[in-house]
């Protein structure tokens, strides 16, 4: 008979620390505070601040990879690596394409 303890480890998944999610969650924090503080301060020009917000937005997006669905380059997790790869790649290409699509449409199709 099997313990839950086994079920657990035996499947490679594996549950973060009070530490990590404590650290995600301060830095989550901080993250999204500095992007409403460049908003709301008007601490940068909108020429700057649209690429910086998105910077942090990236950031804040890898730590609640990394501190929260606990996402890194381990053998055990090498199968949810991809299958996020995958999503991405095709989110990127749905979007891209519909933009794409867009754009030509407009130029092609209305009057200048």
């Amino acid at each position: 008979m099997l313990n839950s303890n086994a079920l657990v480890e035996s499947s490679g998944a594996s549950h973060g620390s009070a530490g990590s999610y404590i650290v995600g969650f301060v830095l989550s924090v901080f993250l999204t505070a500095a992007s409403f503080l460049i908003v709301m301060e008007h601490a940068m020009a909108a020429s700057t601040a649209i690429p910086v917000i998105a910077a942090l937005a990236l950031v804040q997006v890898v730590v609640h990879l990394v501190c929260f669905l606990h996402m890194n380059a381990s053998s055990q997790q090498k199968w949810n690596v991809m299958a996020f790869g995958f999503t991405v790649m095709t989110a990127v290409i749905l979007i891209g394409g519909s933009i794409w699509i867009m754009h030509n449409v407009s130029m092609n199709m209305m009057s200048r």
